[in-house]
């Protein structure tokens, strides 16, 4: 299949290389020429701009928010000048985004797909992601090919669009909660004298087996962050989007204010950059007066 890709951070680089080699014909865009010029060595082609990978028979896209999304590729003008039959927006937006950009490719002759992805960028180098998708049968259909690719498993969640990216912020609202909840048992196991590995242990072999909290989970016990695969920023966005969500369906979410909190709490004490993990993890072990783990 002749693909464009747009946006080529952590996470859409390694999409594209499984892309790539599954033998599909990949155009590729990023803002920075960086990763671009690594695909290329893998047998992507470096697009000279957004307009030409608008030209390919079906364009992928993950950028990091709505503002990206809307200001790259729902503009009047680039979608009247598009000739693609199908967008695929696999970035996690808002529900209220998706409903936009629905509209506005619909009135252009471009089919519209959401799209977000389970799965850290290891996951996504390994082709093992869990993707969310939602929009019209035929159009889901015709990008089967590429989430076959990409990931090991698709959810299909309906023909509107904005039903994926409420699956995916609420999904996320749920991980951050699960990785808010072990940062503070495990702050209270090494306050009272445990290891917060040990707790770990007990409760990956047990009650909470599972990659949420063996991952993130062995980073708070560990204190190694490192590599940031999911940027604290990232996370925050994350979480306001579940906030703006549940705002507009009129459904509190008191975990959702703690997390938000938590979260620029972090960033205010200089974890910006660093993983998720980092940020919620050493917020916690602040509280409980445990020594901080630098960078």
């Amino acid at each position: 299949m002749h693909v464009g890709f747009i946006g080529l951070g952590a996470m859409g680089s390694a999409m594209a290389a499984q892309l790539v080699a599954a033998g599909h014909q990949v155009h590729v865009w990023n803002r920075s020429p960086e990763p671009v010029a690594e695909l290329a060595k893998q047998g992507a082609l470096p697009a000279d701009g957004i307009a030409e990978v608008l030209r390919c028979d079906v364009v992928v896209s993950m950028l990091a928010n709505d503002a990206a999304v809307e200001s790259l590729l729902l503009d009047e003008d680039v979608l009247a000048a598009a000739t693609t039959q199908l967008h695929v927006n696999m970035a996690t937006v808002s529900p209220a985004l998706a409903r936009r950009a629905a509209r506005l490719h619909d009135r252009h002759g471009i089919g519209y797909v959401a799209a977000p992805v389970l799965g850290r960028p290891e996951a996504a180098a390994a082709g093992n992601l869990t993707i969310l998708a939602a929009g019209p049968e035929a159009l889901l259909d015709r990008a089967t090919p590429l989430f076959e690719a990409m990931g090991r498993l698709t959810h299909r969640l309906g023909e509107q669009p904005q039903l994926a990216n409420v699956a995916k912020v609420s999904a996320n609202f749920m991980l951050f909660s699960a990785v808010e909840a072990f940062a503070e048992a495990a702050a209270l196991a090494e306050a009272s004298g445990l290891a917060p590995a040990d707790l770990l242990e007990v409760l990956t072999s047990s009650i909470f087996p599972g990659p949420v909290y063996s991952g993130y989970g062995s980073m708070i016990a560990t204190g190694r962050y490192e590599p940031a695969a999911f940027k604290l920023t990232l996370g925050l966005k994350d979480v306001n989007l579940a906030l703006e969500t549940a705002a507009e369906a009129n459904v509190p979410l008191p975990l959702g204010s703690l997390l938000r909190d938590t979260l620029l709490e972090g960033i205010a004490h200089g974890d910006a950059d660093r993983d998720v993990a980092a940020g919620i993890g050493e917020t916690a072990r602040r509280h409980a007066n445990l020594p901080i783990r630098q960078h």
